[in-house]
């Protein structure tokens, strides 16, 4: 190799590695300054590919056990759990066990309207376009909700008469809509689909630091999470915040480590087929659209921009006092994740993130 060419490169190499410093410096100062020590916090985790150049974790776990936030605590993701419900979907959809043009009526044939459930399909679900009523009354009665799973959640939704809107029509973001997906899963395989996300998706993207809520489980070994009231922290997950059990929608547990595995996961692939990963990750349009604004979201994964305009694909969590915001940026093999169990303003800290990777032309 020509000398002077080796020397570009080395050069190259050299100010990339101090751009990825000056950057992790940088974000570090942003989350140091929001957080205490002493107080529940989160996790961060920044890489490209492969190479993580920013992982942290600020405050603690458990007021009681004040045991520090690692890189490898482990936090309720909220409906950053969609996302591993659709990969499910999609694995059984991938060996023809399902189609995601099935309509309701074939998992649910007690669906009190039959038309209703002959035209909602699998891939309405997946998109939050069904057109099904949220008609849960859980304002009326907290107590069951406190502890209601999948079933008891997806329950109200199959005795509903009427829809919102036609299937397809336009987008109403839809929780009991991944209940329901959760339960298609079980219906097909004939046992949780928690065993079974775990099998096809964690073993297999290396994930060891994941769970799956189930009842009352992951009782140890996990984050708990706070909201502060009259200043001072007041616990708000399981057992204090109704629809926590109704897992498919919001059950997934993850450290920051692991979603980094998840990220190599999905683009190795490990799990599913790489074409059904990334039309799965694509917007999804039906004929009937009707708002002159274009959908934005795919099967469960939503598309947005980063500040310089490239495209982004992830999802945001918040379930009782956790909150989480995972990130990728595939023309940049860039994955960017926060879990905190405490609500932290996860849409302007991924601003504040984005603008350090920017201007270290890293993003």
């Amino acid at each position: 190799m020509n000398k002077y060419v080796l020397f570009i490169m080395l050069s190259a190499t050299s100010l990339n590695l101090l751009s990825q410093e000056k950057a992790a410096a940088r974000i570090d100062s942003v989350f140091s300054a929001i957080t205490r020590t002493d107080e529940p916090g989160g996790a961060v985790l920044v890489a490209i590919g492969d190479k993580v150049i920013f992982s942290k974790g600020y405050g603690i776990e458990d007021i009681n056990t004040k045991k520090p936030v690692s890189i490898n605590s482990i936090f309720n993701t909220g409906s950053v759990s969609k996302t591993f419900v659709s990969n499910a979907i999609l694995i059984l959809e991938q060996r023809k066990q399902l189609s995601l043009d099935d309509p309701l009526s074939t998992y649910f044939p007690d669906f009190k309207n039959k038309a209703i459930a002959e035209k909602v399909k699998i891939r309405h679900l997946l998109s939050h376009v069904s057109g099904l009523p949220d008609n849960r009354q859980v304002d009326k009665d907290p107590v069951f909700y406190l502890t209601a799973d999948d079933a008891q959640n997806f329950a109200p939704i199959q005795q509903t008469d009427t829809l919102v809107f036609e299937p397809g029509e336009r987008y109403q973001y839809s929780n009991p809509a991944f209940n329901g997906l959760a339960l298609i899963i079980e219906k097909i395989i004939g046992g949780k689909w928690q065993d079974f996300v775990r099998k096809e998706i964690f073993a297999k993207a290396g994930m060891t630091e994941s769970d799956i809520t189930d009842g009352a489980h992951p009782e140890t070994g996990v984050t708990h999470a706070y909201v502060k009231v009259k200043r001072k922290f007041k616990e708000l997950d399981y057992g204090e915040e109704p629809t926590f059990c109704a897992a498919g929608n919001g059950g997934i547990w993850c450290s920051v480590n692991d979603l980094h595995r998840y990220f190599l996961a999905l683009n190795k692939p490990a799990f599913l087929d790489q074409e059904i990963i990334r039309k799965s990750m694509e917007v999804k349009t039906f004929t009937n659209w009707s708002p002159d604004k274009a959908p934005a979201n795919g099967f469960s994964w939503f598309n947005t921009k980063t500040i310089n305009g490239l495209k982004r694909i992830g999802h945001t969590g918040s379930q009782g006092g956790f909150r989480a915001d995972y990130e990728m940026v595939p023309e940049k093999n860039l994955m960017v994740c926060m879990l905190f169990n405490t609500p932290y303003p996860v849409t302007k800290l991924m601003t504040a993130i984005e603008k350090i990777l920017v201007e270290e032309k890293i993003l």
